[in-house]
């Protein structure tokens, strides 16, 4: 097993602290919500590291029996609490690592994060059935991944046709507080059918598809019944909705197709829609908070049903 070190946010976020906002300092978990759903609800909060130190411990193997081991990356907050796990699906073609500043920032903000390996180019009705089946393990034993996780707040999160994924496993009966999509794309041609059976709330954090449209992406709001929000972020690309993106990952470093400042603007909102969730199992808070960034038009085709 590889050795866990404590680390202040590595990249991401805090790079960025020109939100004219004063950084958290709390001892707890318990004090952080308290503070938060005491005062307004602002999204340029959550683009700073938060208040926690972060515990890294890379290719963390999650065994669903003797024979079937999981790769993932996992990111544990510091406080001694029982804080939310939420845990994070690649797309299509890319990786773990494409979601590792997201994890790092959820993590600072008091939730636990584990991102995921599977299968890069699918079967993304496949990924949600595994992916289901990791819900089901963390549920019933959560300290197989650490004791300190509160099973009742598993939050599923997943990119590209990594949303699929994400709205099988739902589907499918996954014990998951609810999902928050990251510029899905639809595929698969049950997906209309899993889309329809989800009870549990969603957000849909989706680029500027005058940018880069996704496939299907209209599905989800289209075909899930109720309890979905949806926004938009201005001039955001498909890959801003990755950070780091799988590109620069391959390219020391370098994409010319994403820009920090809107992969921070995806990383924030996750982290408001995450936090929102876990504390209230609702995306109110969330919603509230995107009221300034949606007046600047910063984010815009808000919509909720």
């Amino acid at each position: 097993m590889l050795a866990i070190a404590w680390l202040a946010l590595a990249g991401g976020c805090a790079r960025h602290p020109s939100t004219g906002i004063t950084p958290l300092k709390v001892a707890t978990l318990s004090e952080l919500r308290v503070y938060l759903l005491s005062h307004k609800a602002d999204l340029d909060q959550f683009r700073l590291q938060g208040p926690f130190a972060v515990a890294v411990q890379r290719d963390h193997e999650v065994r669903l029996s003797p024979k079937e081991g999981i790769d993932t990356d996992l990111f544990l907050a510091a406080p001694g609490e029982k804080a939310p796990l939420v845990i994070i699906l690649h797309g299509y073609d890319s990786s773990k690592e494409a979601h590792s500043h997201q994890c790092m920032h959820l993590a600072s903000w008091g939730m636990h994060c584990l991102s995921v390996q599977l299968p890069k180019n699918g079967p993304w009705t496949g990924n949600g059935r595994t992916l289901a089946r990791i819900v089901d393990l963390v549920y019933r034993r959560p300290e197989t991944i650490d004791s300190r996780i509160d099973a009742s707040k598993i939050i599923l999160v997943g990119h590209s046709f990594g949303g699929s994924a994400v709205v099988t496993a739902i589907a499918q009966g996954a014990r998951a507080a609810g999902a928050i999509l990251l510029d899905p794309a639809g595929i698969g041609r049950d997906l209309p059918s899993s889309l329809q059976k989800i009870n549990t709330p969603v957000m849909l954090l989706g680029a500027d598809e005058k940018i880069s449209a996704t496939r299907n992406r209209a599905y989800f709001f289209r075909y899930i019944r109720s309890g979905i929000v949806e926004i938009s972020i201005r001039n955001a690309s498909h890959e801003d909705a990755q950070y780091p993106s799988e590109y620069a990952l391959q390219a020391s470093g370098i994409d010319p197709y994403v820009t920090e400042d809107l992969q921070i603007t995806f990383a924030s909102a996750l982290t408001a829609a995450a936090f929102s969730l876990s504390s209230t199992g609702k995306f109110d808070y969330a919603w509230q908070s995107f009221a300034d960034s949606l007046e600047s038009g910063r984010l815009f085709n808000a919509r909720k049903k």
